[in-house]
């Protein structure tokens, strides 16, 4: 950071000017252009909800494409742009930016807009992430269950705008960042997925490598009832975030939970991951079910780990239908092999204590992996942190 001190120091000797974003940049905002426009090959597209998931600070290709024939209608951006939505569920991600650094314009739709400025685009993008921004954004955003910070709004954001070789001089450190975070990332997602694997065979050994002697063979219907989830029914505009479980992934719900510290099984599996144990509070769906013994010879978290251990088998019970949905009366029917309470006591302990190891983001390799991005953080900001001078 030192180099940029020196040529701030040298180039802008009376400090960094701000200025309004609608002074310095002309806006495009896109309509149009739903999911189903979105094709394998035409015209580079980038849809507003892939910026979300799919896209980081900059891109030089697009994920998607539109026929020429759509492209035509749709707002464009040329290379050096900035593509930003405007509107998210929450305000977090509302005001999310991409630089296009392709060779070829491409072309967005509905819910962003397009930013053509002459400052750096990665440069510009970086500063979209800033907690310089976020404060801002917050005071311009309206909407309550749908956020919104629309073009004029986003004219009103002041930043600062350096010399370009001080641009170019920021960039440069956080791309340095950005890449030795993804490098760490990567690290410690393969070893994260080593452990996971190690996990695995450490299950199937303990759940199979047992005295086969007063071993009861019995069906799943015999020793669990299934506890369905509810339907979400309403949703209130403030309150605690809780995860919802049951479907084919995981989202967010802010007023109500109706389960704590379970196991769940979604019936709408995907690709044969069905079974997990959640900890702490969360909205179960109707579209999934949690479980309890009903035979005080069974240990509720070791009959889980079975599950765990069996989900290529329950995903075979799926029904043939275009989204597959867990068949119950199927699933009641599968055989489980049960060993005396004890031994089912000592290897759920055993099992516990290492899916927590592995899966427990306050501890182990996913901690470090936060606590980096969150250092990245706060040097990123620090970056963007030139002293506003009154006029």
């Amino acid at each position: 950071m030192s180099r940029v001190d020196d040529l701030i120091a040298e180039r802008t000797p009376n400090d960094v000017e701000f200025r309004a974003l609608g002074d310095i940049a002309r806006f495009v905002r896109g309509n149009g252009m739903p999911k189903t426009d979105l094709v394998d090959e035409g015209v580079g597209a980038i849809h507003y909800g892939q910026i979300y998931t799919r896209y980081g600070v900059w891109a030089t290709e697009t994920i998607s494409f539109v026929a020429p024939e759509t492209a035509v209608k749709l707002a464009r951006a040329q290379p050096g742009d900035i593509i930003i939505t405007n509107t998210s569920e929450n305000v977090e991600d509302v005001g999310k930016a991409v630089a296009w650094l392709g060779s070829k314009p491409i072309v967005t739709g509905g819910h962003a807009t397009v930013i053509q400025h002459d400052l750096d685009p990665k440069y510009l993008a970086y500063w979209f992430q800033s907690e310089s921004f976020s404060v801002q954004k917050r005071g311009l955003a309206t909407g309550t269950k749908v956020i919104d910070v629309s073009a004029r709004q986003l004219a009103k954001v002041r930043l600062p705008v350096p010399p370009i070789e001080v641009q170019r001089e920021i960039v440069g450190v956080l791309d340095k960042f950005t890449r030795l975070e993804a490098e760490l990332e990567a690290e410690l997602e393969a070893e994260l997925e080593a452990r996971r694997r190690q996990y695995e065979h450490y299950r199937q050994v303990l759940l199979q490598s047992r005295d086969n002697t007063g071993v009861r063979d019995l069906a799943l219907s015999d020793v669990i009832r299934l506890n369905f989830g509810a339907r979400i029914t309403k949703s209130k505009d403030a309150g605690t975030l809780f995860p919802v479980f049951g479907g084919g992934g995981e989202s967010f719900r802010t007023d109500a939970f109706n389960r704590e510290d379970e196991w769940v099984v979604s019936r709408f599996a995907m690709s044969a991951n069905c079974v997990r144990r959640v900890v702490g509070k969360f909205w179960m769906l109707d579209s999934g079910f949690t479980f309890s013994v009903v035979d005080p010879l069974v240990d509720k978290d070791f009959v889980g780990q079975l599950l765990l251990s069996m989900q290529p088998t329950i995903f075979a019970t799926s029904t043939q239908s275009a989204q597959k949905n867990i068949d119950i009366e199927g699933f009641k029917r599968l055989r489980v092999q049960l060993p005396s309470l004890q031994v089912q006591q000592r290897v759920a302990r055993a099992l516990g204590s290492f899916d927590s190891l592995v899966n427990d983001l306050s501890i182990g390799l996913p901690a470090e992996l936060q606590a980096r991005r969150r250092q990245y953080a706060h040097y990123r900001d620090q970056l963007f942190a030139f002293p506003e001078v009154a006029a």
